[in-house]
């Protein structure tokens, strides 16, 4: 027999993994380039995330970047992280040659080159997709008053871990709910 009591805590985290379900439905809705889907999706939570915040330290140590020993503690005062991440390999086909290449054709040809956190050269307009959906996401998060802010140094984490092993660049989401947001007000 079910209790008639909920305590708040266990649900509240189911809260948050819902709102991190219907993240993953704005990422995946949000405008793309021609209609070209290059967008990938994760939620992590449990040991994965702290196997996230982890990663996040010992690239802070490495770098001697203090900011990421910041954020891998918001990661790990988080219920859940979102990973968005995108197929930046691949051409949008307009030519417009922001990449610094002549046309997507030479793109397409250009040898990949890992950079010390992301795959190069990326498509412009695959990184303008990946920027809105990061934005869709994050309003749907907002929308339901959950705690999230945009975080690059979880993507940096992620892509090491080859959480999301087709993209070639990855941003963090993570999400949280306190009395006070634990994304702002930070100390470095």
């Amino acid at each position: 027999m079910n209790s008639p009591i909920i305590e708040s805590k266990d649900e509240e985290r189911e809260a948050l993994l819902g709102a991190a379900k219907l993240m993953l439905v704005s990422a995946r809705t949000a405008p793309k380039t021609a209609g070209i889907d290059d967008i990938l999706t994760l939620i992590v939570y449990g040991k994965e995330k702290n196997a996230l915040a982890e990663k996040m330290g010992e690239i802070a140590e490495e770098r001697q970047i203090k900011v990421f020993r910041r954020d891998a503690k918001n990661v790990r005062d988080s219920e859940a992280v979102v990973l968005i991440g995108v197929r930046g390999n691949k051409s949008a086909g307009i030519n417009c040659g922001a990449c610094g290449y002549k046309n997507c054709k030479k793109f397409e040809e250009a040898k990949e080159k890992l950079g010390q956190d992301f795959v190069s050269p990326t498509c412009l307009f695959k990184a303008l997709d990946l920027g809105i959906a990061l934005g869709s996401a994050a309003k749907t998060a907002s929308m339901l008053n959950v705690d999230n802010r945009i975080m690059y140094r979880i993507g940096t984490a992620a892509f090491k871990l080859k959480m999301l092993p087709e993209a070639t660049v990855i941003i963090g989401i993570p999400l949280s709910a306190k009395g006070k947001s634990i994304y702002f007000d930070r100390a470095n």
